[in-house]
């Protein structure tokens, strides 16, 4: 059952769904025409589909330590080595380093087809990207001049170390030891653990981003500084970086998350002193949408795994209502159809919401000086949607394949277990989600006075509004009661001075703003769909995708809002003690 790249839907989505030409009316993103977009999706599909694809299966035998090295799985070095040599680590990074300078939403796409086609070995360029753009922001030109050029053509990688055994999300407790040795080095010392690709044998050199304190820094999250620790120094020496093990997990086999010592190793310090955190920040904000697209990927490649399944088997007598054509295959059972419709609904609404992500950060950058603030509220509003939504629905769409498949999805045999197990992971990646969510209603609703909140709102409104002169009423009435639910939740939510009362249900709104803004752009890509012409298959498509959200996903926003304005008390009706009872 091989992949295949949607590229038509991830066109439409750029095209008629976020409306990402306007990228290429700006200066900085003027060569982001039409037909080079068109050039670089067909590109990338083409390496997705023949090079990556087929190291799906074979990749889940996962990695080996041997003697001190990390073993890739085979076929995974010239995988890496046709994605470095077709520039795509370079695709959104600055010209002057070697990049192509294109936007970060074209290079979203091109991470949600990596991503399809193998996820565990899409994480390595993806760290890599967040690594170019952390030293891109905060190194010094020296730093920029010796490890910039390199990690953009791909012949090293970057990595990111935050966590520590007593310091997992609560990063302000970590205890690696940063010494100046009094030439511009840092003599690194501590141990990290859960370093996606901490060591490999995919190239030459691995920079290592590392999290550590100063001898005089002080506690918490604010005595953090970052250095840049490379795996060999510039005479070749090996740096003193030991990876002590490998962890065995339930998915992501063919990507090595290691323990790392630092034993003496010698670093640079990138930044200020005690100004790590925001640093690693700005890799972590771009790995956070690029972990949402990895659950995209998933969605797609398990809903396209389950279809063709779906297609194939035959089981029971044919229920499909009269007046549709029987396919002699469990496509026809009604519930199959409701799976599939499911999965594909969620694809759908998870691509506009981390496409839609990405454009607003890219508009940030190159958007009038006037309205540069409000795109970057918007896409920091967004970003934490495109995270925990974009994982949670990978690993429901993937779940729902696992079922469609019925007890041959228990099986390896089938490949559909392996999207759950390696899709996982990504809700835990990068913060977990309820720490997005907490960070949702925390921070980014009360950043501006709940101003970005109420535009999306607004806007979600002003769909029904479009959808009803469409004539898309079923698409229209859905869309309505999750606007209506969405808006009561947010007054709600800014009325709460008590942080503990917005963190109980965050949740749950989370959930409810990403169906009610991914419900919205599904809307939006319907009215271009009927514009276009309804005698074509692929703009039915798209409506009776629009509906079936609209008709049995958009109307459980009335029961997230529920949840998510219900209060603390719920959630400790129960003394510690009662829990085991």
């Amino acid at each position: 059952m091989p992949y295949r790249p949607p590229v038509s839907d991830i066109r439409f989505c750029l095209d008629h769904v976020i409306g990402a030409s306007r990228l290429a009316e700006t200066d900085l993103f003027a060569e982001a025409t039409p037909d080079t977009v068109e050039a670089i999706l067909a590109e990338v599909a083409k390496l997705s589909e023949e090079t990556l694809a087929p190291l799906q299966v074979p990749g889940d035998a996962g990695c080996r330590l041997i003697d001190g090295r990390v073993v890739t799985p085979e076929g995974y070095r010239e995988g890496y080595a046709a994605i470095a040599e077709g520039g795509w680590l370079g695709l959104n990074a600055e010209e002057e380093h070697g990049g192509m300078g294109l936007p970060l939403t074209l290079q979203t796409a091109m991470n949600e087809m990596f991503a399809s086609a193998c996820l565990s070995l899409s994480l390595c360029p993806l760290l890599s990207q967040g690594s170019i753009e952390a030293l891109s922001a905060h190194a010094s030109p020296e730093l920029q001049e010796r490890y910039l050029s390199k990690l953009v053509s791909g012949e090293w990688t970057g990595t990111m170390n935050l966590t520590e055994g007593q310091a997992g999300s609560d990063v302000g407790a970590l205890k690696t030891k940063a010494t100046p040795q009094g030439d511009g080095t840092y003599l690194i010392e501590g141990q990290k653990i859960y370093i996606s690709w901490g060591d490999h044998d995919l190239t030459e050199n691995i920079v290592h981003l590392v999290l550590a304190r100063l001898p005089d820094a002080p506690p918490g999250s604010k005595g953090i500084s970052l250095f840049l620790v490379p795996k060999f120094l510039e005479d070749g020496a090996e740096n003193a970086v030991k990876t002590v093990s490998i962890e065995h997990k339930m998915g992501l086999h063919g990507s090595p998350t290691c323990v790392l010592a630092y034993e003496g190793s010698t670093g640079w310090l990138v930044g200020e002193e005690n100004k790590g955190l925001a640093c690693m920040f700005t890799m972590m904000n771009n790995a956070r949408l690029g972990v949402g697209v990895e659950g995209l990927g998933t969605a797609e490649a398990a809903t396209q795994h389950a279809l063709a399944y779906a297609l194939d088997r035959v089981q029971g007598k044919a229920l499909a209502p009269a007046g549709h054509a029987g396919t002699g295959s469990i496509m026809d059972h009604p519930d199959v159809r409701r799976m599939l419709m499911e999965m594909k609904a969620y694809t759908e609404v998870t691509r506009a919401i981390c496409y839609d992500c990405a454009l607003s950060l890219d508009m940030a950058r190159a958007a009038p000086e006037g309205e540069r603030a409000m795109w970057a509220a918007r896409g920091a509003f967004l970003t934490p949607l495109a995270k925990s939504f974009g994982t949670d629905a990978g690993m429901h769409v993937a779940e729902l394949g696992v079922q469609v498949h019925g007890g041959m999805g228990f099986v390896e045999e089938t490949g559909a277990a392996q999207f759950y197990r390696d899709v996982r992971v990504t809700a835990i990646y990068e913060g977990t989600n309820g720490i997005h969510a907490a960070d949702l209603v925390g921070r980014k609703l009360s950043m501006d006075g709940g101003a970005t909140a109420r535009a999306i709102l607004d806007a979600a409104g002003e769909e029904v509004a479009a959808a009803q002169a469409a004539g898309l009423d079923a698409v229209a009435t859905g869309l309505a009661m999750a606007h209506e639910a969405a808006a009561k939740a947010t007054v709600w939510m800014l009325e709460q001075n008590d942080m503990s009362e917005r963190l109980a249900g965050s949740s749950p709104y989370l959930t409810l703003m990403s169906h009610l803004h991914g419900g919205a752009l599904l809307s939006k890509g319907a009215r271009a769909a009927k514009a276009a012409g309804e005698d074509n298959p692929y703009n039915t498509a798209r409506i009776a995708v629009a509906a079936f959200h609209a008709g049995q996903i958009a109307p459980l926003a009335e029961g997230f809002a529920h949840a998510a304005t219900a209060g603390s008390a719920p959630l400790y009706a129960l003394t510690p003690e009662q829990f085991a009872l």
